[in-house]
């Protein structure tokens, strides 16, 4: 009953004063990581693209 209780209070009654705050941070950091891995995705995309060049180009 004490652990039922526990996990129920500290949740609800430790999340709802920083919900918003705790949710905004979430939001920053995966839009973050959004970020960094669109950008990591076009570089690959990006390079490949280019080796591809090369090599058409070396084949001509």
């Amino acid at each position: 009953m004490d652990d039922g209780s526990k996990t129920n209070t500290t949740g609800s009654s430790a999340e709802e004063p920083e919900s918003w705050w705790v949710r905004l941070l979430r939001r920053l950091r995966e839009w973050r990581l959004h970020q960094y891995a669109a950008r990591g995705m076009a570089y690959g995309l990006g390079s490949g693209a280019v080796s591809l060049l090369i090599l058409w180009i070396q084949s001509r």
